[in-house]
């Protein structure tokens, strides 16, 4: 589960219960040297990160009674799968008060929709982000977005409720069950898309690299000379901006291959843009566009990071469209400390990691140990619960 994930890498203790022969995810693609195996996979090595690992066989009488001592003695509780009647919130707060129990699924308990089958598409598509995402030309259908996007907002809202819980805990000494749905989870993460409607009964387009609405904008991804697309964000629409391109266009010696470079003097030295006159007005608009060419013509000149770096530099927003792995290479991000290096002591090597969004001064965030192996903390753990029952 994603979210134990997020909790353990920030310092909570987190022990993953699994089934004797493993939880499923285990069997999933890729395997390191594409070798198949139980601890092999990457899949379940980047969900399950500074996480213990014990096994109990929940048909045995003694196994159920461990993981009814475990959750005893929790702050927490996530639960993704099938709640047995053992494991309902009532019965269990009456040995733990203050448990948290966090339930993460599909469309929320106790409704007409409970016992749906779905996959991160439908969640996706039913919960609005599909409409979304896409390409101009709406004669195509919509796009999904990859890598469990549906999943991973669900479980990012279960860290916050849970976080939230304990805080209320502090205050009152009560726990509460929370009911995660990841239907809705997905749909208040349409940006204006579901308020666009709610209020003024609009429908926004998707656009191709480019925010939804329910009027088209410009094309912002322009392709550079090393074959790279970037994002250009915002065009000077502004004197200081205007004449930044112009500084720009003459230290990359392609002010005077630039035709339209007069206007963008011209921009530099009109006092005011009123966005709001741009149809009515032919001089703001050719100025106006003749910024957008000049971004795209410094683009086509100059490499993704060379027009990258040259546009932060002078306030533009500007961002290199990265594959997953290059970002992994970015010197910001490695600067940042984004790539972790685990210790892998099974395989004598360390492996690479993708790291954390966020900084902590207070309380740093760290990998503090790859994914367990089946059942390697069955000792430690069960033997802390009967000194605890001793």
């Amino acid at each position: 589960m994603f979210a134990g994930k997020l909790l353990a890498d920030m310092g909570a203790e987190v022990v993953k219960v699994e089934p004797p022969e493993g939880d499923r995810t285990r069997t999933y693609p890729p395997f390191v040297d594409d070798e198949p195996g139980p601890e092999r996979s990457l899949f379940f090595w980047h969900y399950n990160t500074s996480k213990a690992s014990v096994t109990l066989d929940l048909g045995e009488a003694a196994d159920r009674e461990r993981l009814r001592t475990l959750i005893d003695g929790a702050d927490i509780l996530l639960q993704s799968g099938e709640v047995g009647a053992e494991l309902e919130y009532e019965s269990l707060r009456e040995a733990n008060e203050g448990l948290i129990m966090v339930t993460l699924s599909p469309f929320g308990r106790g409704m007409p929709r409970e016992d749906e089958a779905s996959t991160d598409l439908t969640i996706l598509a039913g919960g609005g982000p599909v409409w979304n995402c896409g390409y101009d030309d709406h004669s195509l259908p919509p796009v999904r977005g990859g890598g469990n996007q549906g999943y991973h907002t669900a479980s990012h809202y279960a860290v916050m409720s849970a976080l939230v819980a304990l805080l209320y805990r502090d205050e009152t000494g009560q726990g509460q069950h929370i009911d995660v749905n990841a239907h809705a989870a997905a749909n208040v993460t349409t940006e204006a898309g579901t308020y666009t409607w709610l209020v003024a009964q609009e429908t926004v387009q998707r656009q191709t690299g480019r925010h939804a609405g329910v009027n088209p904008s410009m094309p912002s991804q322009v392709l550079c000379s090393d074959g790279r697309y970037v994002n250009t964000g915002i065009p000077p629409r502004r004197p200081e901006s205007f004449g930044a391109v112009c500084e720009w266009m003459k230290a990359a010696g392609l002010a005077e291959e630039f035709l339209e470079f007069p206007l963008l003097e011209e921009g530099v030295r009109r006092e005011r843009f009123d966005m709001s006159m741009l149809q009515q007005d032919e001089e703001l608009m050719a100025i106006f566009g003749a910024g957008r060419e000049a971004m795209n013509f410094l683009a086509s000149r100059l490499t993704s990071y060379e027009f990258f770096t040259g546009g932060q530099e002078r306030g533009f927003q500007i961002g290199i469209i990265y594959s997953p792995e290059e970002v992994l290479e970015d010197p910001h991000f490695i600067a940042r400390g984004f790539p972790v290096e685990v210790e892998h002591p099974e395989l004598e090597r360390t492996v690479t990691y993708p790291g954390a969004p966020y900084q902590f001064e207070a309380s740093p965030w760290r990998i503090r140990r790859r994914a367990p192996l089946l059942g390697e903390d069955n000792e430690r753990v069960f033997a802390e619960l009967a000194g605890e029952g001793g």
